[in-house]
């Protein structure tokens, strides 16, 4: 009989896609075959869906395999994917990262075990520091955070990751070490809520303390990216970094969500806008090429035109580049989905001017890099990003995973031409 090695659906963030690999590398010491996992998200209505639809797609596809439905949607909403006959385990956000779990899953588990395996995600209080290779090529991802204390009147994403919980710096340090020894040359910190890394160690360390150590105790690694951090909470290390360490990336992805005050306060979110363009403009002014992407929410409930004037008027005031559009939907059990709801067809609306001034923004920083020369990660022979992440397409072929230092000609609308 031919054994297959199981296969991986990744839904939402690159959090999830890092979990990815470690399932990948425990099924695979375990000896499971013949499976399917889908690992899902649970920040939209939308996700969801997509996600029960997916498992359909994927029975059809594969009716005498294990299908094994994991991630935050699996955490939040079990019940909605033990109703579905197309699944035959359910496993929670902890479960799925414990090689036990695995281990456990033999080819007569399924049928003798409960479907669903979901704890309470708000008993966990650790996060392991998983060892894995790094997924893609030449980029490498280290979790160094997991689960939020915040209670954001929209989010769901407490419920389906837990309590705030860190990697310990050393692990965090070791990993890397490894993964640079393995020739990757960028590494991205990821979290869900990575701005707090720290507070449940001893000391309270802050991010910009574990971004220092990693420089200061990697000196080969040649580029550290972080990924979506909340700026009111950015703290005076990392400032520090942003202006004395160049190889730390000058792109930062903020968790903004909106440009109202009143709005803001209704999402119960921590800042205030102008506590967004003092950020923005302070990490300009440390580093001139520091550019930003952000998570922005259109037709959240009791949005007025006039509310949502002021999510336009931030990206210009922010100078932000790389938007996520989120067009709002309720999500059961937040405060929010029991707010006054904006009219369908006007989120759809807003959220399609939102993309559009995005876009523009696309447009006007490719044009202003003409002439410039970076330093630019090559991720295959035609393509790499810069140190903002903006992506490449080279004339000529480029030596695969290595740092060239190029001339930008132009761009395509979508990327820019070396």
């Amino acid at each position: 009989m031919n054994v297959r090695p199981p296969v991986f659906h990744t839904h939402g963030c690159r959090l999830n896609a890092y979990e990815t690999e470690a399932m990948r590398e425990m099924t695979e010491a375990a000896g499971l075959d013949n499976a399917v996992i889908v690992n899902t998200c649970a920040v939209t209505a939308e996700a969801v869906r997509k996600a029960r639809q997916e498992i359909r797609k994927l029975r059809r596809e594969n009716p005498n395999a294990k299908l094994i439905v994991t991630g935050c949607a699996a955490q939040t909403e079990p019940e909605t994917f033990a109703e579905m006959e197309e699944v035959d385990i359910i496993l929670g956000n902890t479960e799925k990262m414990s090689p036990d779990t695995w281990r456990g899953m033999t080819a007569d588990f399924i049928g003798e075990t409960e479907k669903v395996r979901v704890d309470d995600i708000m008993s966990v209080t650790e996060t392991a520091g998983h060892l894995i290779d790094g997924f893609g090529r030449h980029r490498a991802y280290v979790q160094v955070q997991n689960g939020c204390d915040h209670r954001c009147t929209f989010c769901i994403i407490p419920y389906g990751r837990g309590n705030s919980r860190s990697v310990p710096a050393g692990v965090v340090v070791d990993q890397i070490k490894r993964l640079v020894d393995r020739g990757f040359l960028e590494v991205v910190l990821t979290g869900v809520d990575l701005t707090s890394w720290g507070s449940d160690l001893p000391g309270e360390p802050r991010l910009g303390d574990l971004v220092a150590r990693i420089l200061r105790l990697v000196p080969d690694l040649p580029r550290l990216r972080i990924s979506s951090i909340d700026s009111i909470e950015a703290d005076e290390n990392l400032m520090r970094c942003i202006a004395t360490e160049s190889r730390l990336m000058p792109h930062f992805h903020l968790s903004l969500q909106h440009g109202d005050d009143l709005i803001l306060k209704r999402m119960k979110r921590r800042h205030l806008r102008d506590d967004a363009i003092a950020f923005c403009e302070e990490a300009r002014r440390l580093r001139a090429d520091m550019t930003f992407g952000a998570d922005i929410i259109a037709g959240f409930p009791t949005e007025t035109e006039e509310h949502f004037e002021n999510s336009l008027r931030l990206i210009e005031e922010c100078g932000l580049t790389w938007l996520h559009v989120f067009p709002y939907s309720p999500r059961t059990g937040t405060p929010a989905a029991r707010m006054p709801q904006v009219n369908g067809p006007i989120i759809k609306e807003r959220a399609k001017r939102l993309r559009a001034a995005g876009a523009a923004r696309v447009q006007t920083h490719l044009s202003l890099q003409i002439g410039q020369t970076h330093n630019i990660l090559v991720e295959n022979s035609k393509m790499g990003r810069t140190e903002q992440f903006t992506e490449v397409a080279f004339a000529n072929d480029q030596p695969e995973g290595q740092l060239v230092r190029a001339q930008i000609t132009g761009h395509n609308g979508r990327s820019l031409v070396a």
